[in-house]
């Protein structure tokens, strides 16, 4: 697969097993700068292991993965992280002795607060004082502001879902990628998480979401990427997909019907 100069994000022939079952076979796409890219599949199809494969938790067998035309496969998570890509997680778990405000700080890389207070550095302080600005803003924008000086362990599922958002955005990356975004985030909340979401593209923003509410991924994403099996199967624009033979065949086993498609995918 060519990489256009605009390539931001490279897969290529990514092969995982665990033991003798086979989760990942070739798998090779490419996220383009700007893009907001729908990673799709039934479950057991292989996406969060993708995920983990493109963020350093789970080491590949085989293949390549690229960031910007450099090679990351092989690197630890954190290193990753600093190359300019972050992520949420299905399930994210929150510190029970820290408020919301104090875990969006602890996740800027810019964050030397404590070092700053103890020293006494303007430029310190300055970073402190930019990360805190940031954060505020950010709560605000993922509508946590009313609850940022809570425990964050005591905030609903979706909610820690939209923080999770808010520590990915922290370090400033090149590239997010979201794992089931609006599992769990009330539906009065979808709607400002799809606007926000927005907002972070237009402002040069990539995002890859793995994500089942088809409704949410017509109102946010630019393409799909469907695996099956551990397989690509398809990579069209969301509209394609209730006609898509392949996509078609792997959530309803062939059976023709495009309202029971996006019953399977939501």
């Amino acid at each position: 697969m060519n990489a256009s100069t605009d390539t931001l994000l490279s897969v290529l022939s990514v092969a995982k097993a665990f033991g003798g079952n086979q989760v990942l076979k070739d798998v090779s796409f490419n996220v383009q700068r700007g893009e907001i890219v729908g990673l799709l599949g039934p479950n057991g199809s292989g996406k969060s292991t993708l995920l983990n494969c493109i963020t350093g938790f789970e080491a590949v067998d085989g293949g390549s993965i690229s960031l910007s035309g450099q090679r990351i496969e092989r690197l630890p998570a954190h290193r990753i992280v600093q190359r300019g890509i972050a992520r949420t997680f299905q399930l994210p778990s929150m510190p029970t002795k820290m408020s919301v405000i104090e875990v969006a700080l602890a996740a800027s890389t810019g964050q030397h607060g404590v070092l700053a207070t103890l020293l006494g550095f303007p430029t310190l302080r300055r970073a402190e004082e930019e990360a805190r600005a940031k954060a505020e803003r950010l709560l605000d924008e993922l509508l946590l502001a009313k609850v940022r000086d809570l425990p964050a362990s005591a905030l609903s599922g979706g909610q820690k879902k939209l923080l999770g958002i808010v520590c990915a955005l922290m370090g400033e990356p090149e590239l997010v990628l979201l794992d089931e975004p609006t599992a769990g985030v009330h539906p009065n909340l979808r709607r400002d998480l799809v606007e926000a979401l927005k907002r972070l593209n237009g402002q040069g923003m990539t995002l890859v979401i793995v994500e089942h509410d088809m409704h949410f991924i017509r109102d946010v994403c630019t393409r799909c990427v469907v695996l099956d099996r551990g397989e690509i199967v398809a990579s069209c624009k969301p509209s394609k997909l209730a006609s898509n033979e392949r996509v078609i065949q792997a959530y309803l086993g062939g059976r023709h019907n495009p309202h029971e498609l996006e019953e399977h995918t939501r």
